[in-house]
């Protein structure tokens, strides 16, 4: 086949070595720890030569983007999520004829999927550049004594140079660390947001503290003039439900409590050793089997349509919709664009950001519609990736099948093969698959609806309570095979 044809030059893409042999735990947690510091190190270095009335085209999408706006980790996650979207619905559309199940296949994808993350980190990176929105400083090329396209340059290089680096960090967990790179960068970027929305004192535009706990303290201060009568009025309530953040903090706790519910709702198959009598054990499938990631590969499909739509439109084509700083006003691209909070749906909210931007406030059908396309989006997107995800990862029936076969486990009162497995196994996953990203498409809308603490938004909350959530449970299986080295053989470590 021609992707065959790459695979030399796959093979002489730079890659992080794997171990050799078994990594012990403690040095798991020293590599995790060391990419975790790099990581923050690196969305705190400003990038040289960026004037600072640029404007960040990705900046809605931040808190499961993983990246830091103004700096060398200004892409973050985009190029790798991107290109897995790309891989995946060309493999399941079967334009890209693979089959995933085949070892040697799978790591022709895999090559494959790191040289589509070069490819977008430069289509990334130029259209941001090119595009007018990350201007270079006219002022520092006068100092410097060099042509402004200089600075252009030197901002390219930069960002790519901040996107590879992304890459190989994420590489660096997956083979050495626990978890996955792309999971601790979302949860390191939105636990930072989400503890900003809680202690800053930094006053916003409305000239409250953008702090939860500041704003309320402001609040109940006598120089803020907010009378008590007024916060018992039907405008106060509502203004301390969404500016206030109450319904941010409610949703919060709310998101956290569902997915610590669901993510131990599973289906456990029975398993005993072919071999040795007396030890069993369970498979468990869970509500969320592909888990939460699949909403990225949804909103990051979204991010690169409205990244389109704002180029198109500020070349003067507005046949898919107008913007106004960065913000949809009108045609397909406001119903494409993702629900970010009650100032997207609340019409009286709605009127007031759109006035801010000196446009029209959309009708109240229009309103709904952009609801339900979101909805949908999330819905059904969630659905797809799901599906595309178990099958790209490893996770699908004829692949577990083939690991317990492997490990020596069987399914008591069946006959120990991997094809009976796998028969057993089409029974439970697909359908939990189907049904696991319905249901975390229709938390996100949720939680997309009422808003979060610190702006991270329903998608990158949901993403990091499960992403947490899971890594707990990788750190407790790690500690086990710690203990028991013979459970390495069973997930498939050595």
């Amino acid at each position: 086949m021609a992707f065959e044809s790459l695979e030399p030059l796959l093979k002489r893409l730079p890659a992080v070595a794997r171990p050799e042999g078994h990594v012990h735990f403690k040095k798991k947690l020293s590599w995790t720890l060391g990419i975790l510091i790099l990581y923050f190190a690196l969305a705190n270095i400003p990038l040289f030569g960026l004037d600072k009335n640029s404007i960040d085209l990705f900046e809605m999408y931040r808190a499961f983007f993983a990246g830091a706006s103004g700096s060398l980790m200004v892409l973050g996650i985009g190029p790798i999520v991107t290109a897995s979207i790309v891989l995946q619905l060309l493999v399941g559309a079967n334009v890209i004829k693979m089959d995933l199940s085949d070892p040697h296949q799978q790591a022709i994808f895999q090559g494959l999927q790191k040289l589509l993350v070069f490819v977008m980190v430069v289509l990334e990176a130029l259209p941001q550049i090119m595009g007018g929105y990350m201007r270079p400083d006219a002022v520092l090329a006068v100092q410097l004594g060099v042509e402004v396209n200089v600075i252009t340059l030197l901002l390219f290089l930069q960002v790519c140079a901040g996107g590879i680096l992304i890459l190989y960090m994420d590489e660096v967990v997956s083979k050495w660390g626990i978890g996955s790179g792309v999971g601790l960068f979302i949860i390191a970027g939105v636990s930072q947001q989400i503890v900003t929305g809680i202690f800053n004192w930094k006053p916003d535009n409305t000239g409250f503290p953008i702090g939860l706990i500041p704003k309320w303290i402001y609040i109940a201060s006598p120089s803020s003039n907010i009378g008590l009568d007024y916060l018992l009025s039907g405008d106060g309530l509502l203004f301390m439900l969404v500016q206030g953040g109450i319904l941010a903090l409610l949703s919060t706790v709310l998101i956290y409590l569902m997915v610590v519910y669901v993510e131990s709702t599973r289906i456990e198959i029975p398993l005993a050793h072919a071999a040795v009598r007396g030890a069993r054990g369970r498979f468990p499938v869970k509500l969320i089997y592909a888990s939460v990631l699949p909403m990225i590969l949804v909103r990051a499909l979204q991010a690169n349509i409205q990244m389109m739509g704002l180029l198109f439109s500020s070349r003067g084509i507005t046949i898919f919709g107008e913007y106004r700083d960065a913000t949809p006003i009108s045609g397909l691209m406001y119903y494409l664009a993702p629900i970010q909070g009650p100032s997207d749906w609340m019409p009286s909210l709605v009127a007031s950001q759109f006035g801010s931007l000196g446009a029209p406030a959309p009708a109240n059908w229009q309103i709904g519609l952009h609801v339900l396309t979101d909805a949908s989006m999330l819905i059904i997107g969630g659905i797809i990736f799901a599906l595309f995800w178990i099958e790209t990862t490893g996770m699908g029936a004829k692949s577990v099948a083939e690991k317990i076969h492997r490990s020596g486990m069987q399914i008591p009162g069946y006959r120990r093969s991997s094809g009976t497995l796998e028969r057993v196994m089409q029974r439970y996953i697909p359908k939990v698959t189907v049904i696991g990203g319905a249901f975390i498409g229709l938390l996100t809308l949720i939680a997309s609806l009422l808003g979060t603490l610190g702006g991270a938004g329903g998608t990158g909350l949901l993403l990091t309570v499960s992403i947490m959530y899971r890594l707990y449970e990788d750190i407790a299986s790690q500690q086990m095979m710690e203990m028991h080295p013979m459970m390495r053989t069973f997930f498939g470590k050595e």
